[in-house]
């Protein structure tokens, strides 16, 4: 069973999405996901948690999934699976692309997410992870947030430093690709404050590229002595554990 305060933490996440520090995180995210994802090619691709951002709108392959632990009030996806973060609901080596946005830093068991997501994935298979920055404006603020009460983000979130999450992915084989930082703007609650700072997102991407508030990590996973040939890829679709429900199924085509 999902653990109730990871729960809760990631729901308020998907709360705070819908202010203007939140919109602010979002549309620079979903720019940024739209275009990793469209030029990653395969059969399977899952997003974990955290329905408000469609990490896999732009992606064109044919089978997609969103997996939470709850059903989502709407969602881009056609097939919504109903699971516990720690134990995903398909078959070893069945998915080419995972993506999990935000989830681990809301989450009890990060490294156990992290195993299941390089169990499912297919050798040379891609992870996407996004996070909050520790070594950010924003990040100083959570901590003062702690002190005093005052939270600008969910309270429960653990920011997870880019070094660190390098070294988890790097236990597991899997070898970073690319990152991304963005949102420079100092965290201000208001739509006006951020448009005010608008001219630091150019500036930060420039001069101190690794101090924006968020990031997103591309990884692939690596096997040792393995040299592929041809697409590894299989047609066939990934499978859902029969002891997962599945709610919002619609029996439609999907666009490539």
């Amino acid at each position: 069973m999902a653990d109730p305060s990871s729960e809760k933490s990631i729901i308020a996440l998907g709360s705070w999405l819908n202010t203007p520090a939140g919109r602010y995180v979002r549309a620079w995210e979903q720019a940024r996901l739209d275009a990793l994802t469209a030029d990653i090619f395969g059969f399977n691709a899952v997003q974990i948690g955290l329905p408000q951002i469609a990490a896999l709108n732009a992606s064109r392959m044919p089978n997609r999934w969103l997996s939470n632990t709850h059903v989502p009030q709407q969602t881009a996806l056609p097939i919504t699976l109903l699971h516990d973060f720690t134990e995903l609901p398909f078959a070893s080596q069945s998915m080419d692309l995972v993506v999990l946005p935000h989830v681990l830093e809301f989450a009890q068991e990060s490294h156990q997410i992290l195993r299941e997501v390089e169990r499912v994935l297919i050798p040379e298979g891609q992870v996407i992870i996004s996070g909050f920055n520790p070594a950010s404006l924003w990040g100083m603020r959570q901590v003062v947030g702690r002190l005093s009460g005052a939270h600008f983000l969910p309270q429960n979130g653990e920011f997870i430093s880019l070094p660190r999450l390098k070294d988890w992915l790097k236990l597991l084989n899997m070898e970073v690709n690319r990152g991304h930082f963005g949102c420079y703007a100092p965290p201000c609650k208001t739509e006006r404050w951020l448009q005010h700072f608008a001219f630091m997102e150019k500036a930060g991407d420039r001069w101190w590229p690794y101090f924006g508030a968020v990031y997103i990590v591309q990884a692939i996973k690596r096997v040792r002595g393995m040299h592929l040939i041809g697409p590894a890829w299989s047609k066939k679709a990934a499978q859902a554990g029969n002891r997962v429900p599945v709610a919002n199924k619609i029996n439609r085509k999907q666009n490539g």
